[in-house]
């Protein structure tokens, strides 16, 4: 178990010392490689504060985990909220582009 702890702690602390530009940079160079796609959202696109079944953007604070909304009754996690409207964005973008 404590090892298991130390190679995770050790994994991390790897990759936060690479830095986010070091991190962004191999991510599109692995995507090349395979031949996948990188779509980088804006830095302040609302993803977790938009209703991913309504639209509706609302203020949020961190220590909220759970999305609810009262006007459509929408409730769901937070990340997962945020990594639907992420994926609709990339879909989004994909189709404007060809």
């Amino acid at each position: 178990m404590f090892l298991g702890y130390c190679l995770i702690t050790s994994e991390l602390r790897v990759i936060a010392d690479c830095g986010f530009y070091e991190f962004k940079r191999q991510l599109e160079y692995k995507s090349q490689k395979f031949g996948c796609e990188v779509i980088i959202a804006d830095r302040w696109f609302p993803s977790s504060k938009t209703c991913s079944n309504c639209g509706h953007i609302q203020d949020m604070p961190l220590k909220e985990r759970t999305y609810n909304y009262g006007s459509c009754g929408h409730s769901m996690d937070r990340d997962l909220n945020a990594a639907i409207n992420l994926s609709r964005l990339a879909r989004a973008s994909k189709l404007t582009e060809g």
